[in-house]
């Protein structure tokens, strides 16, 4: 589904937190309305699937927000928070309105921990080094835009084969 921005001027970090709610809107919205069976279907050799794509989100939403931003435990982070093919991992118990419901809890998370910080605060990652809450931005927006691309590719296989 194609979400139109709803706001085009304004500050960068205004800019920034919309095309951020964009791109979240716009990966929820490929998985909302599909059946379990059809959110589940595998279509490429890899554990990208419509309900994937929405857990991984959540995994990297939280690994950015939660324990880099704001130095949260592992133990105080509300979810799995590990990177890599794990976090395209869905236990059989959950279901399309759970993770949708578990990725827009974790979405509001980290818009509460961010509204405490400037752009141009800065944390160290393990693995990239130095970065900025504006980095961190850019780089999910990039991500989101990249997993709503296969997920637009995946609904479009799942609906054409009805």
């Amino acid at each position: 589904m194609y979400v139109l921005p709803d706001k085009t001027t304004g500050s960068e970090r205004d800019l920034l937190e919309t095309m951020i709610d964009r791109g979240r809107l716009a990966l929820v919205e490929n998985l909302r309305g599909l059946s379990e069976a059809d959110a589940r279907r595998r279509l490429v050799p890899s554990l990208t699937t419509p309900i994937a794509l929405v857990k991984h989100a959540a995994v990297a939403e939280r690994r950015w927000f939660q324990w880099l931003i704001a130095g949260l435990d592992e133990t105080e982070i509300d979810g799995p928070s590990t990177p890599g093919d794990v976090s395209f991992a869905v236990a059989d118990d959950e279901t399309v309105d759970g993770v949708i419901a578990e990725y827009e809890r974790t979405s509001a998370r980290s818009r509460e921990i961010a509204a405490g910080f400037s752009l141009d605060d800065r944390w160290t990652h393990p693995v990239v080094g130095e970065v900025t809450l504006r980095f961190v931005y850019l780089f999910l927006i990039e991500e989101l835009a990249r997993h709503t691309g296969h997920g637009d590719i995946l609904r479009e296989q799942i609906t054409a084969a009805g």
